[in-house]
């Protein structure tokens, strides 16, 4: 019966428990579904999810012990926009893992094992716009241009990794990023990051939990805080010799006084020949006129 005390019809009865076991049916083992949304979180899953609905919007895998994402399941969900995979155990296959899921908008992949972002890692992922890969100890290198398709990226959080560098292009290049976490990261602040420091104290990029933005190397300059350092590291790579500047100044030197003094030997040389050449001809002339 209907609220209304009307009997529905059977024919629509019968729809809707078909489209609800369908809905049943197609939920993932383990897994609660909602409408265009699947969450498996905390279910110690060893593996990707099977069964997924193709139409899932948001996915979420968070806290489980997947160690590897297939790129192909991944293609199916092709209107997949949030992907949330934080605290797994996913590292080193990522590349072209999300060759299939191009509007995908948010990508979190905190607290996994990754070891390095390269070129090949997120360039298909043109739209998008957070990308959350803090938490990873593992991770120690991010390529150059691993970003330069990501041109909407507006928060991008690489805080707690094994970072020690990140060259300044890789971050400067984004046009639309207002969000960059780098706390707490091992950050070698030698006259190489001086340009990325630089960027820093200029940029209108918010950085959050600024006051554990330090340098971790050198020893001297170990927990000072980036914009700090920026000052101190001009002055040191800007201003100091080293002991090879030294040694490549004097050779410089040497090379000058060594071409001087040949230099000038040659010119001596010309000039006695010249002198002997002038003195030979005024005789024959003498001699002629004899």
């Amino acid at each position: 019966m209907s609220p209304s005390g009307r009997s529905w019809p059977l024919s629509l009865m019968f729809l809707l428990g078909m489209g609800m076991a369908s809905e049943r049916i197609n939920c993932p083992s383990r897994c609660s579904c909602q409408y265009l949304e699947v969450n498996c979180t905390g279910q110690q899953l060893q593996e990707f999810p099977a069964a997924i609905p193709l139409d899932t919007r948001q996915l979420i895998l968070a806290a489980n012990n997947v160690s590897y994402l297939p790129a192909v399941e991944l293609s199916f969900l092709a209107d997949l926009v949030y992907l949330d995979c934080r605290k797994n155990l996913l590292g080193d296959y990522l590349d072209f893992t999300f060759i299939g899921v191009a509007k995908l908008v948010y990508l979190d992949l905190s607290f996994n094992n990754l070891t390095q972002v390269t070129f090949s890692t997120f360039s298909h992922l043109r739209s998008l716009v957070v990308l959350k890969i803090s938490d990873n100890p593992n991770l120690v290198a991010v390529e150059k241009d691993a970003f330069a398709n990501n041109t909407w990226l507006r928060h991008l959080d690489v805080s707690r990794t094994g970072l020690t560098f990140l060259d300044t292009s890789t971050v400067r290049d984004l046009p639309n990023l207002r969000f960059l976490g780098l706390s707490d990261n091992l950050w070698h602040c030698n006259c190489s990051f001086l340009d990325f420091i630089t960027w820093m104290t200029e940029s209108n990029v918010h950085f959050p939990d600024a006051d554990n933005i330090t340098c971790y190397t050198p020893e001297g300059l170990r927990a000072l805080k980036m914009p700090a350092v920026e000052a101190q590291l001009h002055f040191n790579c800007l201003t100091q010799l080293y002991k090879q500047d030294y040694i490549f100044l004097c050779l410089i030197g040497f090379c000058i006084f060594f071409a001087g003094t040949v230099a000038a030997w040659l010119a001596g040389i010309c000039a006695v020949i010249y002198e002997v050449h002038t003195s030979k001809g005024e005789e024959v002339e003498e001699e002629e006129e004899d």
